[in-house]
């Protein structure tokens, strides 16, 4: 047996070993829930959308997104507001559109994925640097929030591949053509699409599934990539470098998921998005995977949506399912193992953010009251008897 056989077979053991262990302790038989362990209030009226935080320099970048506009903002920790600055359309240091949240790169700058390049920011909103894309492709998909941007890995970016105009995607043959993560680097403005489906996976079954069923939720650690495909309750573990061996896969015992199993023939239902099971993020943590996801309508549920209703019945069925199906985070063992599942209630699930190996995540927004602030949590894992 080589050399590098042994280091991977020594790795995995451990990788196992420690999955039940946090500071020495053993998750089996306890239960684990989130412990809020530090927040931040930020004062501002409107509907922001956090974009990326930096516990080391206390700064907070969020966005208002509006029809028409988008104002960036820069706050510290405190809760006050540093500057704000509009870089979309018209201007000469426009990022055109965005492609990505946008993500903190130093103590005092952030850089912008658009349709100009990649484009370097300082605090105030001046540009330092632009590189045009090597390659750019119109996206079929852009996710702006806390939780669905770029991951850095050395000196470049892991993203999600954004679907391309020249792929076929109500043909059967599409899943073997789709790459499901690019490399993106900022110094070369170049993009290398990588990963497809493994033989293994759902959407290798011969069936159909509706467009972007497969959007990746991903997470780097340890110089190993996690990712999940979208409805696919598995996350598999890919090396970070060529040629990206799978390392292994592992089934989610997710309770209450309605796996979505695909058509014999491929149909395009708007709903099915909504309506479908799916991993919405994922995170490792002290040797455990943490995963938003929604658990999915189940038949019964999904009858009574396609049948015929009066308008305000079907928005009073609307918001019955969203108070039924909330997000809800799942806390699993190395294996894949069950060992919680809770509604976050007051955060919203799928805005989970790991930086400087702390867990941030976003406070749910009121409903029923319009707050003059909102709030970020950090959070750690909480292990009781």
């Amino acid at each position: 047996m080589n050399t590098v056989k042994c280091l991977l077979i020594i790795h995995l053991f451990i990788f196992s070993c420690h999955s039940k262990e946090k500071n020495g302790q053993t998750t089996e038989g306890k239960i684990v829930t989130f412990e809020k362990l530090d927040s931040i209030k930020i004062d501002y009226l409107g509907n922001p959308t956090v974009h990326d935080i930096d516990p080391v320099t206390e700064t907070v970048l969020f966005m208002e997104h509006r029809e028409f506009s988008e104002e960036i903002f820069v706050a510290n920790f405190d809760g006050q507001l540093r500057t704000s600055f509009s870089k979309m359309r018209d201007v000469p240091d426009s990022y055109g559109g965005l492609m990505s949240t946008l993500r903190i790169d130093s103590d005092s700058t952030f850089i912008a994925y658009g349709y100009n390049g990649f484009l370097r920011y300082d605090f105030t909103g001046e540009l330092l640097s632009r590189v045009k894309l090597k390659e750019f492709r119109v996206p079929n998909l852009t996710r702006k929030a806390m939780g669905f941007g770029m991951e850095k890995l050395g000196n470049k970016y892991l993203y999600v591949d954004q679907g391309s105009r020249d792929i076929d995607y109500s043909s059967i043959g599409s899943y073997n053509e789709i790459r499901l993560l690019n490399w993106l680097d900022p110094k070369t403005g170049e993009m290398e699409p990588f990963i497809q489906f493994p033989e293994s996976s759902l959407f290798k079954s011969g069936k159909h599934f509706f467009r972007d069923s497969w959007t990746p939720a991903f997470s780097v650690s340890d110089d190993l990539i996690y990712v999940a495909f979208g409805i696919e309750p598995v996350i598999y573990v890919y090396q970070s470098y060529h040629p990206y061996t799978l390392v292994s896969s592992i089934p989610l015992d997710l309770p209450g998921y309605q796996n979505y199993k695909g058509t014999d023939r491929y149909v395009i239902n708007l709903s099915l998005w909504q309506t479908s099971a799916k991993i919405d993020n994922i995170k490792r943590i002290d040797g455990l995977f943490v995963v938003a996801y929604s658990p999915g309508y189940n038949e019964s549920d999904l009858r009574e949506l396609y049948t015929n209703k009066p308008s305000q019945e079907s928005r009073d069925f609307y918001q019955k399912m969203l108070k039924k199906y909330p997000p809800r985070i799942a806390i699993l063992d190395s294996l894949g193992h069950l060992v919680s599942d809770f509604d976050t209630k007051g955060m919203l699930a799928q805005s989970m953010l790991v930086r400087n190996g702390e867990l941030w995540m976003m406070e749910k927004p009121d409903n029923e009251v319009e707050r003059d602030y909102f709030r970020l949590f950090r959070v750690g894992l909480k292990i009781e008897d």
